[in-house]
Order: structure tokens, then C-alpha cells, then sequence
């Protein structure tokens, strides 16, 4: 308990201090970071390696890619994010400032995860770092009733901005990137301002007691209540990157169901439609159309354990060979005869986990895949058919490369079955039919979705990335990292002229005050035609002054 006291008061009186005051403080940290990823890049894709035998490419691809993403975009529209931002006035406040400027949180805990233990932690770093705002300079505002911009200008003056001191907890479930981040921060960033602190649950538990003013954390929604309910004690707020069983729904029509309709009303040459067929699915051959292409790639990387992958497909009893038969072939094109050679192939994290996942398929139908070898945590890509909806295997998130499908008779059954279990983080629907998806979107509920694809939402930095209900609450990427971290502090600044104007709210009251409130305070006005009644003011004023001076 006093080492965590310790930890945390360093950094809260760091915080204090006003060491993180500037922007310009901040943005050095980023490129710190930065160049921490660029010169350890070799370390880190070898404690990747270790911990989820992921090959350099995919650690690269999968995890670095994603910070040096985020951290360009951040580093990027810093500047932007941090200046005061001006909102519309009303008649009563139209000579006065009003903005909107973000603020620092003071200290934050993020709590990575496990199964992307890289970028699941500095990821959220960037954005505790990067919140705040920018009041060095002076602002003003530019354009009618408050402004369309702020705009600074001038040298920076009196006002103390900070930024967030960041308290990091990565998961020690991956153990070696685990204590590489503890090992390589404190070389590039200021090690009382964003300490690092390392252990399993007893530390996890003791971290939790102390007060913090935000928490992040990604993991299972077991842990996430139990984080919830710490954070709750010192009314700290959270953003909680949970799981859930993503559905993934491929519409009838997606098959080669109106190249057969073709066929039936007698055309017997179907090489154009062919060749268009696969130009709109982008299919390689007839065996592997795109949309099964895509789940597998999204099912089977990191060895099924992404929060966001697929975790099960709902389609129609009459494409359910098809589609087992196309994830088959795209199996084989991806990792070879012999998966468990493949570079690109990763494994379990640990034997509990590959236990756990192990015991989902008993009792199972298994239309692939199914060997494990516990020794080296291997699970073959495995494909389940017939599965029903109160197995085991649909009652918790996979986490894991075994991939059930659920058969439905259409797009209704399918949001019926979604809609009847707890909101997932993702959701995704194959389709040509535009209506279709749209729908889907509109009657169902996730953190996010992507059509015609898997993943890829995620990679959107400039979209929020987060859960709803049971898959989490609050989202990160970008901006929205920023406005996480960050308190919207709402700023009218008076002067103490036009006094005369106040006689309207001090009392004594009467009809006739509440009349001119009325009018001033619930009045809309668009800028045109404000602009338009100056202008015709400006005119009446020059005909009287010209008629007095030139009579």
C-alpha cells in the first residue's frame, strides 16, 4: 500500500509542480515517445514475440503501426485540440468571451491488456499526455456574436496550463512487454510524471485504492466492474474498453445466389457476370469470395484473441457449407498444409487461457480445425456448425481462433438474436444491400460496426473507439483520447461596463422585465441577418448624419 502511495503522490505533486505546464512540454513528451518506438523498435517486436509469438511483421503491423499512427495524428493537431473553443451567445452575452477550454484531469491510471500489451497501453498514453489546453497566448475572438474562430496571437503570458501526469499499468499476463515498458519509459519520458508500475492482481488491487481522476482500463467486463466499483469510492470517472461477442451476420445474397438465378433463365455464357461478380466481392477464385476472406483474417489474427474480432457468424442454413468451405480454403492460402508452422500464426498467451478456450468445444460439432497441443499453447483454427445459442461457447467471449456459426433464416432472426444478448463492442454485417445495413445499424446496438469488413473501424483514429453497455462505456483514438482525458471547462468572460443591462435579472421583478429577458435571452438570431440589421442600421445613421451636416 505505500510503495502505490508513494507512486502516486510523486506524480500527483509532479503534477502540481506545473512541470507539464506548456504545450510545448507536452508535445516534446510525444516525440520522446516517438522516438522510443523508433529506437527500440527491435525490443519491442521481440517482447511481442515472446509473449504471443507474434512474427516482426504482424507485431509491426498489428501494434507499432497503431502508435506511431497515433502519435503523428496527435502530435499533428495538438495545437488545434488544446485551443479554447467558442460557442454561440446569446444578445446578453454578445460583448463578452465565451469558450469552451479543456483542461487537464490532474492524475489518470490506464491499465492495458494482455493481448495487445503494446499499443493497448501507449495508445491511451498519448491522449492523457496530449489533453489540456493552451492558454499561453492570448486569444481572441474573430467574427460576429463571439466568432467562428479563436484565433492566438502574441507572446505566451501569466496563465498556468498542465497536462496530465499519467500513472501506467501494463497487464503482466505479457509479461516481457510488460516489464520492457517499465524498462524503456522512464529512459524518454519524465519518470515522476508517468511512472510505471509493474505486478498481478495484489498491485492491481492496492493501485486501485488510491484516488485517481480518471481510469482507463481494457480487459473483460469482470474486471471492469470491479475497477467500476474502486473508482466509484473516490467518485473518479472511467472509461472501460471491455469485450463482448461480436456478431457477425453474411446476408443470403452475398453467395452466388443471383449468378444461379442467371443460369435458370437460360443464359448459359455467365463469364460477364462472373467476372463482375468478382470484381464487386474481389474474389481470388471461386472457392473464396471476399467476405470470407475478411472474417478470417479479422477471426484468426493474434490467434483469435482480439476484443474485436468476430466471434461468431449468424447466417442461412443454405450457405452454411459455402461459407465453412471458403474460411477452409482462405485457412490454407493464409498459413499453409501446416498452420503451426506458420510465422504468421500466433499462440494462446498462457495454459489457463488455452484451458479455458479448450473447453468451449466439447461437445461441439467441428466442421474444422479442433488440435491443440497444451505444451506450446496451440489451438488449430477451428470452425464449429450446428452450434446452438445456449452452448457454452455462445455464452462467453471466444477469445480464441474457434469460430461457431449460428444458423438464422434471415436478416429479422439475426437482429432478434443479436438484440437478445448484451451489446457487443463491435458488430458486422455482409451485404450488397445498402437498406440492409442500415438497418442493422438502426435496430441494433455496439461500440462500433463495420460493413462489409471486419476491424477496420478501428483504425479510423479520427472515430471513437469504445463499448456500450456490457462491452464498455467511454471511447479513446485521436481526438477523442484527448477529449477523454480532458475536462470541458465551460469560460464566460465580462467586463464591468453596461451596467444598465443587469437592471433586467435584479430585482425587484416585474412583467415588463421578464418581456425584454424574453427577448434577449430566448431570441434567435442567425449571423446573416444580424449582419443584414447592422448594415441597415450603419445606412439610417449615414442618411441622418448627411441630412444634418448637408441640409
Amino acid at each position: 500500500m505505500e510503495r502505490m502511495q508513494q507512486v502516486v503522490g510523486r506524480a500527483r505533486a509532479a503534477f502540481s509542480s506545473g512541470r507539464c505546464r506548456s504545450l510545448e512540454f507536452r508535445l516534446q513528451q510525444l516525440k520522446n515517445l516517438e522516438r522510443m518506438v523508433r529506437e527500440k523498435e527491435k525490443e519491442i517486436l521481440a517482447a511481442l514475440q515472446s509473449d504471443l509469438h507474434k512474427c516482426g511483421h504482424n507485431a509491426y503491423s498489428h501494434e507499432v503501426m497503431g502508435v506511431l499512427g497515433e502519435l503523428a495524428l496527435a502530435m499533428e493537431n495538438l495545437p488545434s485540440w488544446a485551443a479554447p473553443q467558442p460557442v454561440k451567445k446569446n444578445l446578453l452575452t454578445m460583448r463578452d468571451e465565451a469558450y469552451i477550454y479543456p483542461e487537464p484531469l490532474g492524475v489518470v491510471l490506464v491499465i492495458g491488456a494482455w493481448n495487445y500489451p503494446f499499443m493497448l497501453v501507449v495508445q491511451p498514453l498519448i491522449g492523457a499526455i496530449a489533453a489540456g489546453g493552451d492558454l499561453h497566448g492570448v486569444w481572441v475572438c474573430v467574427g460576429a456574436m463571439g466568432g467562428e474562430k479563436i484565433a492566438r496571437v502574441g507572446q505566451p503570458h501569466w496563465v498556468c496550463v498542465l497536462g496530465n501526469a499519467v500513472v501506467v499499468k501494463p497487464s503482466e499476463v505479457s509479461e516481457h512487454t510488460s516489464q520492457l515498458l517499465a524498462d524503456l519509459l522512464p529512459q524518454y519520458l519524465d519518470e515522476e510524471l508517468y511512472p510505471v508500475v509493474t505486478g498481478g492482481v495484489p498491485e492491481t488491487t492496492e493501485l486501485l485504492t488510491q484516488r485517481f481522476d480518471h481510469i482507463l482500463y481494457t480487459g473483460n467486463t469482470a474486471v471492469g466492474k470491479i475497477v467500476m466499483a474502486a473508482a466509484a469510492k473516490h467518485l473518479t470517472p472511467v472509461t472501460l474498453e471491455l469485450g463482448g461477442k461480436s456478431p457477425c451476420y453474411i446476408d443470403g445474397a452475398v453467395s452466388y445466389t443471383h449468378l444461379d438465378v442467371y443460369k435458370r433463365q437460360g443464359h448459359e455464357d455467365v463469364s460477364g457476370l462472373l467476372w463482375a461478380h468478382r470484381w464487386q466481392w474481389g474474389l481470388e477464385g471461386a472457392e473464396s469470395p471476399c467476405c470470407c476472406r475478411r472474417i478470417t483474417w479479422g477471426k484468426y489474427m493474434n490467434c483469435g484473441q482480439t476484443c474485436i474480432a468476430p466471434d461468431y457468424i449468424l447466417c442461412e442454413p443454405s450457405i452454411q457449407s459455402q461459407v465453412v468451405e471458403n474460411i477452409k480454403a482462405t485457412l490454407q492460402e493464409f498459413y499453409g498444409e501446416d498452420v503451426k508452422k506458420s510465422p504468421d500464426y500466433e499462440r494462446i498467451v498462457n495454459k489457463r487461457h488455452f484451458r479455458r478456450i479448450v473447453s468451449l468445444l466439447e461437445g461441439q460439432k467441428i466442421a474444422h480445425g479442433g488440435e491443440t497441443d497444451e505444451a506450446s499453447c496451440f489451438i488449430a483454427p477451428t470452425i464449429l456448425t450446428d452450434v446452438s445459442a445456449e452452448s457454452k461457447v455462445m455464452e462467453e467471449e471466444i477469445f480464441g481462433p474457434v469460430l461457431p456459426i449460428v444458423s438464422v433464416k434471415g436478416v429479422d432472426e439475426a437482429i432478434e438474436f443479436i438484440n437478445s444478448r448484451e451489446k457487443p463492442l463491435a458488430l458486422y454485417v455482409f451485404s450488397n444491400d445498402k437498406k440492409l445495413i442500415k438497418r442493422v445499424i438502426s435496430e441494433t446496438s455496439s461500440g462500433g460496426m463495420t460493413a462489409n469488413d471486419v476491424i477496420m473501424h478501428s483504425t479510423v483514429l479520427d472515430m471513437p473507439f469504445g463499448g456500450v453497455g456490457n462491452s464498455g462505456m467511454g471511447a479513446y483514438h485521436g481526438k477523442h483520447s484527448f477529449e477523454t482525458f480532458s475536462h470541458h471547462r465551460a469560460c464566460l468572460i465580462k467586463d464591468l461596463k453596461m451596467e444598465g443591462m443587469n437592471k433586467l435579472r435584479y430585482p425587484p421583478g416585474s412583467q415588463k422585465k421578464l418581456d425584454w429577458a424574453k427577448f434577449f435571452v430566448l431570441k434567435r438570431f442567425d449571423k446573416v441577418r444580424l449582419g443584414l440589421i447592422f448594415l441597415a442600421l450603419l445606412g439610417v445613421v449615414a442618411a441622418v448624419m448627411i441630412k444634418v451636416m448637408f441640409p
